[in-house]
């Protein structure tokens, strides 16, 4: 098995290829001056078993066409198997066609991975991975909450309540309360089809005096969380963290939600930040010696 560090995930590739004890290959990659990417792999991958790391964080549209030369020109030398590791699965979102005339993004993304020779996929927490795991392609979607979880159990947070975004959510936050054993609920959420305004509906938190943990899949924004962090307050928490697996944190969304009364904001190096301070590296080789 051989990594190929994609130019957004240059750091976890080589955490993943420690982890897994095999050889990475350097991706030569630059930028020409109208903007398009330039991709040369610095190695013979022919017959050899690749695993191509990028996430696809914003700029979601140049990282994702790097993946896309990365995997191809892996595809051309002659690769037995590509295995893309994309930690934030760009576009994953707009996973069903809501709206007449809307193109459905994730299908795309996966049938165009397929053609540069993608075998498989691995990613994390997914947003809706049934929808993945309907594609052609082997879809591998883990979680890294109980990593986020156990981050804050070491800290000494044990007996935290955990919760999570609208009542869709609310199994990543019994995910999380399997570690922490302080109780699970959800802040009830509603979303504008239209408008995609998400607004916060009175629902009864057992929060009062306790130390509160919102766990979610993506901060981008960070409007809703914002919204639930104060919501939390207003419930009575005594302390409110925030944990999520990708943080994507547009704009100054950190500081927002710390504003809104959070006393810490985490995530995890799917997407490199100042907050990912919790490593998805393990799980990650642990699916791709199992096969994935």
């Amino acid at each position: 098995m051989i990594i190929l560090p994609g130019p957004s995930s240059q750091e976890l590739a080589n955490r993943l290829a420690v982890e897994l004890r095999t050889r990475l290959i350097p991706v030569f990659f630059k930028r020409f001056p109208d903007g398009e990417s330039y991709i040369r792999i610095e190695g013979d991958v022919k017959d050899e078993d690749v695993v191509v790391v990028q996430t696809t964080s914003p700029p979601q549209d140049e990282r994702m066409m790097q993946l896309f030369l990365i995997t191809s020109a892996a595809r051309d030398q002659g690769a037995q198997k590509i295995t893309a590791v994309v930690p934030y699965f760009g576009y994953s979102r707009q996973d069903k066609v809501f709206l007449k005339g809307e193109a459905f993004s994730a299908k795309t993304i996966v049938e165009l991975l397929k053609t540069c020779g993608v075998t498989q996929i691995v990613t994390l927490d997914a947003h809706n991975p049934s929808t993945l795991s309907s594609f052609n392609v082997p879809v591998k979607d883990l979680s890294a909450i109980p990593l986020l979880a156990r981050y804050f159990k070491d800290l000494g947070f044990a007996n935290a309540v955990s919760l999570s975004m609208g009542k869709k959510g609310a199994g990543t936050a019994e995910e999380a309360a399997k570690i922490l054993l302080g109780g699970y609920d959800y802040v009830s959420t509603r979303r504008n089809r239209y408008t995609g305004e998400v607004t916060i509906e009175e629902k009864p938190l057992e929060v009062r005096g306790k130390v509160v943990i919102f766990f979610d899949d993506i901060i981008s924004s960070g409007g809703t969380m914002i919204k639930a962090v104060a919501y939390a307050k207003k419930q009575g928490a005594l302390k409110v963290y925030v944990a999520c697996v990708h943080p994507l944190l547009m704009a100054n969304a950190k500081e927002k939600i710390i504003e809104s009364g959070a006393d810490e904001v985490v995530g995890t190096d799917s997407v490199p930040s100042q907050i990912s301070v919790v490593s998805v590296a393990s799980i990650i080789a642990e699916a791709l010696t199992q096969g994935a």
